[in-house]
């Protein structure tokens, strides 16, 4: 099989027979052939032509084959060439020694032509190789320092003792060290945490016991005393030593802020759309509120009117009863101010406080501010708790809001259908919620309805805004809960409000 390499090979012998039986060997093999019969030629040949492979004579008079290896080996342009010693010294001592200055094979003399030639090509092709992997370990390596500088993290390579090794181009400009002043020195010595000593000993347990280190969120100080936020991972290498990774959220803190604010801004903005609800409400139930008012009030003033009579005719006998009437318009004022006040409390602005409350006691006062709806529409409303009712953490007026929303819906929809059965408020929990359904009998909702119940300005109400499930639905979720629509088997609807239960250590 002929050679297709095109490589040079160097002769040297000083015998010009040997010279031309090594040509006669080599010809033809695709190989392009140089002479040299002594040691000097033979450096200058080879300094010149820098052939792949050198068939070196030991024995040679004035410089030696042995001396001609090492003055190879010492010169950095010809160290890599391949040496094959050709010698009649056929002793072990000679072998090792000529192994041992740089030389790859050893022929003794008188040689053979085809084992010349098979140990020619076997170490071309070694050289081939070798230069191919050297290539392509040069390339792996090229690629490797591109992909590093391309990645947006800082990456620092570590020995045992935490010198740096190596760093990208990334790790340069987050730290401000170039990479001619950072390697060599310890990675704790940059002065990369000031201050944090538990960082610098995570960083020698990186080090030199393999333990992983992750941090969310560190200050990095820049060589120049700027400081920068930065996540941080640090891995150990198979081979010792680790791997440091920075990460800038500088722009991810920012936008987590702006996130935050923008989230604190809807939260005003639902509870300012939450207290304008309750304010249309409230405008609803002006009427109501001001013939249920006015019941108690007609009685205190005919009882006013009873005991002036009274006190005008003033026997002893008659002291009972005066007493009597004036107990009784002490308890129908004090009717009259409860409504007011339940009134005041409920259109009252929130102050986004949350408490820890019952939902059995805050829907009894929800029920107890439906009561005009229900007398004037004639809809009754029961409440049925369930006991042992673990509490919840909200803001009581607007669960409150959101309950009586829910009431009096059903209360118009039951009045609407002429149905005589009662509109029912369920309180009911498991061991991660508690909950309230309003369950009615009514008219139920209509398919086009029901497929945008939560959407703003959507309602089957004349006259009606439209916002009430949907500021509903807000505030529920607000507090972490879920508010869903279910069909009543007995015809009507049912709405289910549910929140997550309250524990001592939250």
């Amino acid at each position: 099989m002929r050679e297709r390499g095109g490589e040079q090979i160097l002769l040297v012998d000083d015998n010009p027979t040997n010279l031309q039986v090594l040509f006669k060997t080599l010809e033809g093999s695709g190989y392009r052939l140089l002479a040299a019969r002594d040691g000097e030629s033979a450096l200058y040949t080879a300094k010149r032509a820098r052939p792949a492979l050198i068939l070196l004579d030991v024995m040679m008079p004035g410089m030696d084959g042995f001396e001609v290896c090492e003055r190879l080996k010492s010169d950095p342009e010809t160290a890599d060439i391949v040496i094959i010693f050709l010698s009649a010294l056929t002793d072990s001592q000679s072998k090792v020694h000529g192994l041992a200055i740089g030389g790859v094979d050893y022929i003794a003399k008188p040689f053979q032509a085809d084992e010349v030639l098979a140990r020619v090509r076997t170490h071309i092709k070694l050289q081939r190789l070798e230069r191919e992997l050297a290539r392509r370990n040069s390339e792996l390596e090229d690629e490797n320092r591109r992909i590093l500088n391309a990645v947006d993290e800082g990456i620092f390579g570590l020995d045992i003792a935490g010198r740096v090794s190596s760093m990208n181009a990334r790790a340069s400009a987050l730290t401000g060290w170039r990479q001619s002043d950072a390697v060599g020195e310890e990675v704790w010595g940059l002065n990369l945490f000031p201050g944090d000593d538990a960082m610098n000993e995570s960083l020698k347990l990186l080090c030199k016991a393999g333990v992983s280190l992750r941090k969310n969120h560190v200050k990095v100080r820049h060589r120049e005393g700027t400081v920068i936020h930065a996540a941080l991972s640090g891995s150990a290498r198979a081979e010792g030593g680790a791997v440091l990774v920075l990460r800038d959220i500088g722009e991810w803190l920012a936008n987590q802020k702006a996130l935050e604010e923008a989230r604190g801004e809807m939260d005003k903005q639902r509870q300012h759309l939450a207290h304008i609800e309750r304010l249309s409400t409230g405008g609803e139930m002006a009427a109501g509120i001001a013939h249920e008012v006015n019941q108690p009030l007609t009685a205190v003033s005919n009882y006013a009117r009873v005991a002036q009579r009274l006190i005008a005719n003033f026997p002893e006998e008659q002291r009972a009863k005066l007493d009597d009437v004036m107990t009784k318009i002490g308890v129908q004022a004090e009717r009259a101010s409860a409504v007011i006040q339940r009134m005041r409390s409920y259109v009252k602005k929130p102050s986004g406080a949350k408490s820890v409350i019952s939902l059995n006691n805050l829907l009894e006062d929800v029920l107890s501010l439906a009561e005009v709806d229900s007398k004037m529409s004639g809809a009754r409303v029961v409440l049925k708790g369930a006991a042992d009712l673990p509490t919840i953490h909200c803001d009581e007026v607007q669960i409150q809001q959101v309950a009586l929303n829910l009431v009096r819906n059903a209360m118009e929809s039951t009045a609407a259908a002429n149905s005589n059965r009662p509109v029912e408020v369920i309180t009911y929990f498991n061991s991660k919620i508690a909950g309230f359904k309003v369950r009615d009998f009514g008219l139920g909702l209509s398919p086009e309805i029901e497929e945008q119940l939560f959407s703003p300005f959507v309602t089957s109400k004349e006259g009606g805004m439209g916002i009430g499930l949907s500021v509903s639905q807000s505030i529920v979720q607000a507090h972490g809960g879920d508010i869903r629509h279910e069909h009543n088997p007995g015809g009507g609807a049912v709405f289910c409000c549910e929140f997550p239960v309250y524990h001592e250590s939250e």
